[in-house]
């Protein structure tokens, strides 16, 4: 089973297990998120939310917060001025471990999930 959800203004397509980095959440690590905005359940039965899926759910286990490569910006202007900035974005890592559907449906990650 896979499901989109909306997490922070971005859609991810997700299955129990997967590993996926997203904008920053305020949780510690370690702990357990759950997200409501479920757009789509794929299983046995495709199920299109209008705008959401009422009574599904995602749950996730926060694994990391971390911040990416530093990206350089490099801005020159007529009269041979320069300017360089950086910009390093926080994101979260999660690990999904469990889809509901709603409907009774329910899909867990195993035990020993990929890294």
């Amino acid at each position: 089973m896979y499901t989109v959800v909306e997490i922070k203004g971005h859609q991810y397509k997700l299955a129990a297990g997967d590993l996926i980095d997203v904008e920053r959440i305020e949780a510690e690590v370690g702990a357990t998120v759950s997200f409501d905005k479920v757009l789509l359940v794929s299983g046995a039965k495709t199920i299109v939310g209008a705008p959401v899926v009422g009574g599904a759910t995602v749950t996730a286990k926060v694994v990391r917060q971390a911040r990416t490569r530093k990206i350089l910006v490099l801005k020159r202007k007529p009269g041979g001025s320069r300017r360089k900035n950086g910009h390093r974005q926080c994101y979260t890592g999660l690990l999904i471990t469990e889809i509901n559907d709603g409907q009774g449906n329910v899909t867990k990650a195993e035990a020993k999930a990929k890294k």
